[in-house]
């Protein structure tokens, strides 16, 4: 095993990794593909099946180098990947822009992502519904749109019946206020 610290990024080379190029920390594998395998012909796609079909818990992602010299295969290429095999391609200039994307992916682990669609999934989980419907005067009209406009059950508990009002109506803003309120006064 080697290892090699660049810019901040450790990278292992290891014989045993597999057929994935690459293994990220967030559960990621890469799959790289140049300019070269794909001018060579078509052994390229043996390996993107073998690829596939590693028996992984990791993310596969694949990166294809598309340059004047592979755009004639490019199209070809990507038909293979995405709909043949059902992988996730994305298309590089190189292998600088892959290793910047890669460096992108390891460091903006933490950071939010501005384009992605923001999920209200965490927040419409089974549970947290039905914990949002034990609040009296709540049903599940009145639970999604609470989870709608609040991201958490904390800024839930802490609005204010004037931040409640205009979603639920005054009576409920009260009864709502009053549940999380009185449950708060009781533990103290």
């Amino acid at each position: 095993m080697k290892i090699i610290v660049s810019g901040g990024v450790k990278i292992l080379f290891e014989n045993e990794l597999g057929v994935a190029d690459f293994h990220l920390p967030n559960k990621s594998c890469i799959l790289y593909v140049s300019e070269c395998d794909i001018i060579a012909g078509n052994g390229y796609k043996r390996k993107l099946v073998r690829y596939r079909n590693a028996s992984s818990s990791f993310q596969q992602l694949v990166l294809v180098e598309n340059t004047r010299l592979s755009e004639q295969y490019f199209s070809a290429v990507q038909k293979f990947v995405v709909f043949d095999l059902g992988l996730t391609l994305l298309p590089v200039s190189g292998q600088t822009e892959a290793s910047q994307l890669i460096t992108q992916m390891v460091h903006g682990e933490s950071r939010e992502n501005p384009f992605r669609r923001r999920s209200a999934s965490g927040l419409l989980d089974p549970l947290v519904l039905a914990l949002v419907q034990q609040v009296p005067g709540v049903g599940r009209v009145k639970a999604l749109a609470l989870l709608q406009h609040f991201p958490s059950i904390q800024q839930l508990c802490n609005a204010a019946p004037a931040e409640l009002e205009p979603i639920v109506g005054q009576a409920a803003a009260q009864q709502i206020h009053s549940f999380f309120h009185k449950a708060t006064a009781a533990g103290t």
